[in-house]
C-alpha cells in the first residue's frame, strides 16, 4: 500500500497537484497555470492538451521537489471544472478546443430544449435550470454550427475526465460531472434519454457512467514517462470541483454543509434526496459520496462585491496598504468592526453582474438603500460584507426547509477575515467553523475519494484525518435579534426595484 496521495485539481486559470500522506497531512503542492480564450462577447474555450501539460509539469515537479518515490504514491484522484463539452475521436485526440462552463454561447440550444419540456420539469429530473451553460447545449451547438466535428465525435468529456483519458486510456465520468451536462437523470443516476432525445443528440456520444470513487485503470507506461509516475498507479474518477469540496470540508452526511467565499460564492450541504425548490432557487449536484446529493445554491458577486468596494470607493486603504506592506482588507476590517449590525438603516444589494441564486435576473443590479445625511463611510463598507451575507442567507433557509443546519464551515478567500466570519455567524444564526486550510478543499476531497476508490480507506470519514478545524465563530444573540428585521427589508427592496433594473440598461 502507497505512502501518499496525489490529487489533482483542475480549475479555470490552472491545474494544482497536491500531495497528502495518508494520514491527511499535505506534503506539497505545486501550479501549473494556462490560458482561457475569451472572445465573441460570450464565448470561452481552453485547450485540452494545456490541462495535459498543467498535470505532467505539477506532477514531476511535485514528485521531484518533496523527493518522494513515485512508487510509493497509492492513488491519483481528480477535482475538475464542471459543465463543459470536449469532443474528442476513437483514439481520445481533441477534435477542438474545450468549450468551458463560462461559455455561452448555446443560447438557442436552451430554447430547443424548452421548445419540448417545461423549465420546471427539467429541473426535475436535472436538478438544475436549462441554461447555456451546461454540456449538452454546448453539444448541440457543435452540431448544429461545426457538423464535421460532432460526426467524428466519439465522446464528449469535461476536464477531469479526458486526464484520466490520458493516463489510463479508458473513457468515463462520474455522476456529480455528468450532472452538469444538463442531460442527466439526478434521481436515477443515469443518463436522461428523454432529454437526449430532445436534445437531438446521439447518446452514445456520452462517456459511461461510474462511480466517483471507480478505479478506472492503472497509470500506462506511456502516461508514466510523462508524469514521472509509477505505471499501474490506481487512477480513481474523482469529481467535480463544488461537490469534492463537500468531502474535503467534511459535508459528508445529511446537514452538513459549507460555504465557499470567493470571487463568488456559494453555500451546499448534503442530502440523502434531491432537494426541489418549487420557485428553482437552488439547484441540486449528485454527491460524489454515492447515495448521497449536494444541494447548492451560487450567488454572482461575493468576494467580487467586497473587491469592488476596495477598487472604487477604498482607493486610500490601498495606497496604505501599499506603503505599509499590509493587506487593503486589514484597512477596510478595522472600519467595519466600528459600523453596528445593520449599518444604522444601510442595505447594499450585491447584484454587480445580475444574480444567479436566489434572484436568477440576469437584469439585477447593484444598490445601496438607506443614505442619510448621519450615514457614515463604516456604514457603508460593512453594509458590503452584510448583504453578500443577507443574500447568502436566502439559499441557507431554503435548505433548511429540508435538511437540519446547525453549523457551517467556510473557505475561500473570504473566509480569511474574522469581521466577515462574525458577521455570516449573527446573519445565519448558526456557528461558523473555520478550517486552518481554507484553499485545499477540492484538493482534500479529491485526495480522500482516491483513498476511499483504492482501498486505502474504508470510508469517507477519513476526511477527519485532514481537516482541523483552527477557529469557530458562535453567533451573538443581540446581533441575531438585530437582523431578523434587516433580512426582510433586504429582501423587500430588491423585489421593489425588480421592475426597475431592466429599465437602467442604458
Amino acid at each position: 500500500m502507497g505512502k501518499y496521495i496525489l490529487a489533482h485539481d483542475l480549475g479555470t486559470s490552472g491545474n494544482k497537484a497536491t500531495l497528502f500522506t495518508e494520514k491527511g497531512k499535505l506534503v506539497g503542492s505545486q501550479v501549473h497555470s494556462y490560458d482561457v480564450h475569451y472572445f465573441n462577447g460570450t464565448w470561452a474555450e481552453q485547450d485540452a492538451e494545456d490541462w495535459w501539460q498543467a498535470v505532467c509539469h505539477t506532477t514531476r515537479n511535485l514528485i521531484e521537489s518533496t523527493g518522494i518515490n513515485p512508487g510509493d504514491i497509492g492513488a491519483v484522484s481528480f477535482s475538475g471544472q464542471m459543465m463543459g463539452c470536449l469532443c474528442v475521436d476513437r483514439d481520445g485526440r481533441p477534435l477542438r478546443k474545450a468549450i468551458i462552463w463560462a461559455d455561452q454561447r448555446a443560447t438557442k440550444q436552451a430554447a430547443q430544449i424548452e421548445e419540448h419540456i417545461s423549465q420546471q420539469d427539467f429541473y426535475h429530473i436535472v436538478g438544475h435550470r436549462n441554461t447555456a451553460s451546461y454540456g449538452v447545449q454546448k453539444l448541440m451547438w457543435v452540431k448544429d454550427n461545426e457538423p464535421e466535428i460532432y460526426r467524428q465525435t466519439y465522446k464528449t468529456l469535461n476536464a477531469k475526465d479526458y486526464i484520466v483519458f490520458r493516463l489510463t486510456g479508458k473513457f468515463y465520468t462520474e455522476y456529480s460531472d455528468a450532472n452538469s451536462m444538463g442531460c442527466f437523470d439526478l434521481c436515477g443516476l443515469k443518463w436522461s434519454e428523454e432529454l437526449i432525445s430532445y436534445a437531438g443528440i446521439d447518446g452514445d456520444k456520452l462517456p459511461e457512467l461510474k462511480p466517483s470513487t471507480f478505479v478506472a485503470g492503472g497509470v500506462t507506461e506511456k502516461a508514466a514517462q510523462a508524469t514521472g509516475m509509477a505505471a499501474g498507479t490506481p487512477v480513481v474518477l474523482g469529481g467535480g470541483d463544488g461537490v469534492t469540496a463537500n468531502v474535503g470540508t467534511g459535508s459528508i452526511c445529511p446537514g452538513k454543509t459549507y460555504s465557499c467565499m470567493g470571487t463568488s460564492a456559494w453555500i451546499t450541504t448534503t442530502t440523502e434526496k434531491p432537494v426541489f425548490d418549487d420557485q428553482m432557487r437552488t439547484v441540486t449536484w449528485a454527491h460524489v459520496i454515492p447515495g448521497l446529493y449536494a444541494p447548492n445554491g451560487t450567488m454572482q458577486t461575493a468576494g467580487g462585491a467586497y473587491n469592488w468596494l476596495k477598487t472604487t470607493i477604498c482607493r486610500m486603504e490601498t495606497y496604505d496598504a501599499k506603503l505599509h506592506g499590509k493587506s487593503p482588507y486589514d484597512y477596510m476590517n478595522e472600519q467595519i468592526e466600528q459600523a453596528p449590525a445593520g449599518c444604522n438603516g444601510v442595505i447594499f444589494l450585491p447584484y454587480l453582474l445580475g444574480e444567479r441564486a436566489p434572484r436568477w435576473n440576469v437584469d439585477a443590479k447593484g444598490a445601496f438603500l438607506g443614505l442619510k445625511s448621519e450615514t457614515t463611510r463604516n456604514d457603508m463598507l460593512r453594509s458590503v460584507l452584510e448583504g453578500v451575507t443577507m443574500n447568502l442567507d436566502i439559499v441557507l433557509n431554503i435548505l433548511r426547509k429540508h435538511v437540519k443546519i446547525d453549523e457551517i464551515t467556510v473557505i475561500g478567500g473570504g473566509a480569511k477575515g474574522s469581521v466577515w466570519r462574525q458577521i455570516m455567524a449573527d446573519i445565519y444564526n448558526t456557528r461558523i467553523l473555520v478550517p486552518s486550510l481554507l484553499e485545499e478543499a477540492g484538493s482534500m476531497g479529491a485526495a480522500v475519494t482516491g483513498g476511499v476508490g483504492a482501498g486505502i480507506y474504508k470510508d469517507f470519514t477519513a476526511v477527519e484525518e485532514f481537516l482541523e478545524i483552527n477557529s469557530v465563530h458562535e453567533p451573538n444573540p443581540e446581533a441575531v435579534k438585530k437582523y431578523g428585521p434587516v433580512k426582510e427589508v433586504f429582501d423587500e427592496c430588491y423585489f421593489a426595484l425588480e421592475k426597475v433594473f431592466p429599465k437602467l440598461n442604458f
